[in-house]
């Protein structure tokens, strides 16, 4: 593997990260953390989810993804569903409160995206899409 294009990707990753951590410390993007922002989606996605599933989909452990859950239900952005098959268990539902949430973050990351990238070509958008998307896969 070519050591140069190894040595940029580390860089500009970890360069990457540290300017996504300074605009979303220093400019507020409403009450979601990242990982509200991606529970939120998640359950949005599957109209509900339980919490072994979203610890699967996002390779953590149960107790931090609980944890995670707990904090949005006491927000009021989920709610829990009994499991008709399990009384024990139960699934996580997006309430309209935590939709209204998940689109004002998901608008104002949308709007952030649309200035960093208005010099790309919508070709180059594409690609970049592309490419995050298939190196985010080889995690899973």
């Amino acid at each position: 593997m070519d050591e140069h294009a190894l040595e940029t990707i580390e860089f500009e990753m970890a360069l990457m990260l540290r300017l996504i951590t300074s605009m979303t410390t220093y400019q507020k993007i409403g009450n979601l953390d990242r990982s509200a922002y991606l529970l939120l989606q998640q359950i949005t996605h599957l109209q509900s989810a339980g919490i072994k599933a979203l610890s699967d989909e996002f390779h953590l452990d149960i107790s931090t993804v609980s944890r995670q859950a707990a904090a949005l239900e006491q927000k009021g952005y989920v709610v829990r569903v009994p499991d008709p098959l399990d009384g024990r268990a139960y699934y996580l539902q997006v309430t309209e409160l935590g939709t209204k949430e998940l689109l004002e973050n998901k608008e104002f990351r949308r709007k952030k995206l649309t200035e960093l990238l208005q010099d790309w070509s919508d070709e180059e958008r594409e690609m970049f899409g592309q490419l995050m998307k298939k190196f985010n896969r080889t995690f899973i």
